[in-house]
């Protein structure tokens, strides 16, 4: 039960979101601009720091019984080619790692487990636009082998500092070795999925507040609708390709991941389910915002036609009698009797109050 109850605990602290120092800061990298933080971890503590990666491989192959966690961000061809001499990573692997842009996926070369994970952050904005951005996305990638773990982060976003300091928060977890970080890695981006999914959901209420409203129906605009179901599909595509990957890890025996461990990623993708049948459901639920819209539209338009009908046929009235009695002849009724202007305006008069009465009884006015 203990260890069960060490699992637990470090999900729940993998959820908490506080404030510290971003590791990821390139200016606070001691080992170069795109190493985040390279350390050695043995029974779940960790090592003094070293000078260079390789002191911190030869250090951890010296000793067993631990491993080192290698953070890079958006690294080059060259600068990781020697970290991928050093590790043996798989040049397939190798090449993914560095032109980004994957698919979320698990795959295994020799001992080594390499998974894609899409990271999402939601970007804040006063008012949704036609323009706003919502979604932000970006990418990590794992190496999981016997006695390592390497990161590779792209992206402005997905600082893994405080998910690494969580679980030197918990030794015991960290020494069930690399597949406990990949466990926290995949709980910890998940979890970041379901904050996005639930900002996003703030913005869907409120586009279907603006097009239900009475004083905002008019004034709705569809680009914004149009603009959020394009971000929405842009989260979509990081969170649904994930499922088949956390399936595989939770299912298929592999010997970078402890068993008990691998058991837990049953619960990630319980929580990956859910957001995506949220997703599925704003995706739903957007099409009926906006064809509630397009109708509303139509409508009003019909309205503005009746409203413009309504106003020619009574300024026909005017026009069709002073048009008669422009013509000038000389034998016209009452053209020369002192109160036949009155009466002609008395006339026109009467007619349009009639008709504007009748066309605003019917609703077209």
């Amino acid at each position: 039960m203990s260890m069960v109850g060490n699992l637990r605990k470090v999900a729940d602290l993998a959820r908490r979101s506080r404030r510290r120092v971003d590791l990821s800061h390139p200016a606070r990298s001691p080992l170069g601009s795109t190493v985040v933080n390279c350390v050695v971890y043995r029974d779940g503590i960790r090592r003094p720091g070293t000078d260079t990666v390789e002191e911190a491989v030869r250090q951890t192959r010296k000793h067993r019984g631990g491993f080192v966690w290698l953070g890079l961000h958006e690294p080059g061809e060259e600068e990781f080619a020697g970290v991928a001499e050093l590790f043996g990573l798989h040049p397939l692997a190798v090449e993914d790692a560095v032109q980004a842009h994957q698919r979320p996926k698990v795959e295994q070369y020799d001992d080594v487990l390499f998974a894609v994970f899409k990271t999402v952050t939601y970007v804040e904005h006063a008012e949704l636009t036609a323009t706003s951005e919502v979604v932000n996305t970006g990418e990590i990638m794992v190496f999981t082998g016997p006695d390592f773990v390497v990161t590779v982060r792209h992206g402005r976003h997905g600082s893994l500092g405080p998910l690494r300091e969580d679980l030197e928060a918990d030794p015991q977890q960290l020494a069930k070795g690399p597949s406990a970080v990949l466990h926290a890695i995949a709980d910890h981006v998940v979890d970041d999925y379901v904050t996005v999914a639930d900002a996003v959901q703030n913005d869907i209420d409120q586009v279907e507040t603006d097009v239900f409203s009475p004083d905002t129906a008019r004034n709705a605009d569809a680009s914004r609708i149009y603009q959020l179901k394009r971000e929405l599909l842009e989260l979509k595509r990081a969170v649904v390709p994930l499922a088949r990957p956390l399936d595989r890890l939770a299912t298929e025996p592999r010997s970078c991941i402890d068993k008990e461990i691998q058991a837990y990623f049953r619960d990630v993708a319980d929580h990956l389910t859910r957001v995506t049948e949220q997703i599925t459901a704003f995706d739903a639920l957007l099409d009926s915002i906006l064809q509630a819209h397009l109708a509303q539209v139509a409508i009003a338009q019909n309205d503005d036609a009746r409203k413009i009908t309504a106003w020619a046929a009574i300024i026909a009235v005017p026009t069709m009698v002073c048009g008669v009695y422009g013509m000038n002849f000389d034998h016209m009724p009452e053209l020369r009797w002192r109160f036949g202007y009155p009466l002609v305006l008395g006339v026109i008069a009467t007619a349009c109050l009639l008709l504007h009465r009748g066309f605003k009884r019917n609703g077209w006015l």
